[in-house]
């Protein structure tokens, strides 16, 4: 059961990075569905972008939003899997300072719920990087909204209590 105190949201500044060879920006349902979401809570989208699935590509551009001064928050949708070129959690674990382990764990257990046992291949992580919390997450609209509406939501809003990552996050101006 969530825990809220009265107080009001700290909008955070969230990066949307969608990892794909097949998706435009036309046709990246999940990112869309992750920048909706975000701004429907209040949050503010930092940035938008869609790179291929190469371990690489993805590093510079996550890389690139955590060593911003505006960026808090990176939520990537895609390349979690175990098929061919999925790299997501590759591309992110050199990155990581810290690792947050509950969230692949929970993310599995919610899914399970939907997916069976299918969950398994869900490679989802997440962790702290110079004072960023970055999510990834499978690239389906049905995973997407299972983490946002089932833990990054109330994770990324301070007024969730006993804990979130909020005041785990680099402070920004303005």
């Amino acid at each position: 059961m969530a825990h809220k105190q009265a107080t009001e949201l700290v909008p955070l500044n969230i990066a949307v990075l969608t990892v794909s060879d097949t998706r435009t920006e036309e046709t990246d349902t999940s990112g869309q569905l992750l920048v909706d979401n975000l701004t429907a809570t209040g949050h503010k989208l930092a940035d938008k972008v869609i790179v291929k699935d190469d371990i690489y590509k993805i590093r510079e551009v996550v890389s690139r939003w955590i060593a911003s001064d505006h960026v808090q928050v990176v939520l990537v949708t895609g390349g979690t899997g175990f098929s061919g070129r999925d790299s997501t959690p590759e591309a992110l674990f050199p990155i990581f300072d810290k690792e947050v382990d509950g969230y692949g764990e929970l993310f599995r257990q919610l899914s399970y719920e939907q997916v069976g046992t299918s969950t398994i291949q869900s490679r989802t992580v997440a962790g702290l990087a110079n004072g960023t919390i970055i999510f990834a997450m499978p690239g389906s609209n049905n995973a997407c909204k299972t983490a946002w509406e089932g833990i990054i939501r109330e994770q990324l809003d301070r007024r969730h209590r006993p804990c979130n990552f909020v005041e785990q996050l680099k402070k920004v101006e303005g």
